[in-house]
């Protein structure tokens, strides 16, 4: 179960006032991303995917953090009542759906540390999953930047980006190419940065 879209946006707004920052308008153009990404895509719900994308980082409600953001997101999410968006929030940060592929700091007690590990374990990834991921990693505050660009940007500001997680993130885009049947960049406006 995930919100409508008006109640998403309802959350988004509380959730900004809490904790502003840039975050807002990531969520922002990832869910617009997510939504025109999946109007391309037989068999996706757009109005889903929008929903979707515009509260993966919801967790950053609670204040600025890191791995912080994923179990607050994920346990927000679950305690509305909003499974589906739980899931995203659990799943955004995990193309491999391993919890060492994390690149940030691990600020969250070792309890918190091994349900996400138990439930990254227990969660199989679905094109939704999969969609965000991709829409995360093409999503900056000022628009649609090159994946490459958008890696380069987290690889400086955390001092890594492991190669295998690169490496997916190009999949990942090529798998939505392929089922969208033409370049996601023409599909979400790409705009130089």
């Amino acid at each position: 179960m995930y919100p409508t879209r008006h109640k998403a946006e309802e959350i988004l707004v509380e959730a900004v006032q809490c904790n502003p920052g840039l975050w807002e308008a990531h969520s922002r153009v990832a869910a617009r991303c997510a939504k025109q990404i999946a109007e391309a895509c037989q068999g996706m719900n757009a109005e889903k995917a929008y929903v979707l994308g515009l509260l993966h980082d919801i967790g950053r409600k609670f204040g600025v953090k890191h791995l912080g953001h994923v179990y607050d997101g994920w346990k927000y999410m679950l305690a509305c009542g909003y499974d589906e968006a739980a899931k995203i929030c659990l799943t955004h940060s995990f193309n491999d759906g391993k919890l060492e592929g994390y690149i940030g700091r691990f600020d969250i007690t070792e309890e918190q540390t091994e349900e996400i590990r138990h439930a990254l374990q227990d969660t199989k990834l679905d094109d939704y999953d999969k969609l965000i991921q991709l829409c995360d990693s093409i999503a900056a505050a000022e628009g649609v930047v090159d994946m490459e660009v958008r890696m380069e940007d987290v690889k400086r500001r955390y001092g890594s980006y492991p190669q295998s997680k690169w490496d997916k993130n190009v999949e990942l885009k090529e798998y939505f190419d392929r089922k969208a049947g033409r370049d996601i960049y023409e599909i979400v406006r790409k705009t130089e940065s």
